[in-house]
């Protein structure tokens, strides 16, 4: 048995988060703002996190920006096994002269991807896709649990985004997408922290903005567990941490 407090849970465990959104929202671009990343990246479109894009969208120079993203590419379950083996290992995230270790945040883009890659190749192995489905399930909901878990670190996983229209109310919700009609509506309950990464229109210039809307809605599934934010927070995940942890 170990003691420990509330506050000091939140330091020792890290910040998890679940980002979904459209293709081009800034999914992506998001794994820039946080503290010292590592990227465990299933998608080809890694163009956005160059280091001159990265500063021609954040300026350049920033103490609070990673301009140069240390990534680990997967193709299938087994890599992203094996990058959470290495991800986890302490001998591989030691700590710098600054007092820091080299890896602070993980973040990993997509799940939707990831699910995708997974079904596929389990189509391929069995006769009913049922059971590719259902193999699917089991082995994505071992994997959140296993990175959300990882003490720590912050961990932040995106994922593509899925609308479903009430037929009787007309209304369009809004939520993380995976393959299958379950692993997508579980999703969130494995996160403190849900956020859909949108845009909107500063009525003032009518100039379009980007912001992580964190309460939930009749449209839009979101959440925040620790209080500590507003309904729509600017994007910066290092921001947003800092906040939570309760650090100005």
């Amino acid at each position: 048995m170990q003691f420990t407090t509330t506050a000091q849970a939140v330091l020792d465990t890290g910040v998890k988060m679940l980002v979904y959104g459209e293709s081009g929202m800034g999914k992506t671009m998001l794994t820039a703002t946080l503290p010292r990343p590592l990227l465990i990246s299933a998608e080809s479109g890694l163009l956005s996190l160059t280091p001159n894009n990265i500063a021609r969208v954040f300026g350049e120079n920033r103490p609070d920006i990673c301009y140069d993203i240390p990534t680990i590419t997967v193709e299938n379950i087994q890599d992203v096994e094996q990058a959470y083996v290495w991800a986890t290992n302490p001998a591989n995230n030691p700590v710098g002269e600054d007092g820091l270790p080299r890896f602070q945040s993980l973040a990993l883009d997509s799940l939707t991807e990831i699910a995708e890659k997974c079904l596929n190749n389990a189509k391929r192995t069995v006769k009913d896709p049922r059971q590719a489905y259902g193999d699917l399930i089991e082995k994505m909901q071992t994997l959140v649990r296993a990175f959300r878990d990882i003490p720590g670190l912050n961990v932040y996983m995106a994922a593509k985004m899925s609308r479903n229209k009430d037929e009787l109310t007309g209304i369009t919700s809004y939520g993380p997408s995976m393959p299958g009609a379950k692993l997508g509506p579980e999703l969130p309950y494995f996160f403190d922290e849900v956020f859909k990464i949108s845009v909107g229109k500063d009525q003032n210039t009518q100039a379009d903005f980007r912001y992580l809307l964190t309460r939930p809605d009749l449209s839009n599934v979101c959440k925040d567990r620790s209080g500590s934010l507003e309904q729509m927070e600017y994007p910066h995940l290092g921001a947003i941490i800092n906040k939570i942890k309760g650090v100005q």
